[in-house]
């Protein structure tokens, strides 16, 4: 039965985690397109390395979600995968703001929110579980490289959002 358990709570915290991550590609769908007409800064990535990133980058976000309700279950946990989840709903609106409504401004306002929700999250998951938490540290770099890429990308691009 708890093996049963672990195997119905790891498939959840991945089906929750990438139904977000599908829901956010939703607005991006004419992303690569969009990314290549915007006035870019030199070291901005390449649109086809986002894919893979993310890809990795929710895998882990899962894994730790599931490490800490794996140790403490819903209810002990329930502030820690809250925030998890808060920070995932505002992981999905940013892909609708900036690439599905082209509001870099509100695009912008919303990954700053990210960022304090993930450290918010990092911090409970590493009261919890600390490799949760460190599986955490990847996200939290590259939305924080996101950020002020948005930023650039937005006071570049004045007239597209």
């Amino acid at each position: 039965m708890q093996i049963r358990r672990q195997l119905l709570g790891f498939s959840g915290w991945f089906l929750v985690t990438f139904l977000a991550a599908a829901l956010g590609a939703r607005a991006s769908i004419s992303a690569s397109s969009f990314y290549a007409d915007l006035v870019l800064p030199t070291w901005a990535p390449p649109a086809s390395l986002f894919g893979p990133v993310w890809t990795a980058l929710y895998a882990l976000m899962a894994l730790a979600a599931f490490l800490v309700w794996r140790e403490r279950g819903w209810r002990a946990a329930a502030s820690a995968l809250t925030l998890y989840l808060l920070q995932l709903g505002l992981n999905t609106l940013w892909s609708w703001l900036f690439f599905g409504w082209k509001q870099g401004g509100l695009a912008f306002a919303d990954i700053l929110l990210l960022l304090v929700l993930i450290v918010a999250t990092l911090v409970a998951f590493w009261r919890i579980h600390k490799v949760a938490a460190c599986m955490l540290l990847p996200y939290l770099a590259w939305v924080g490289f996101a950020s002020v890429l948005n930023y650039a990308v937005w006071q570049a691009n004045p007239g597209l959002l």
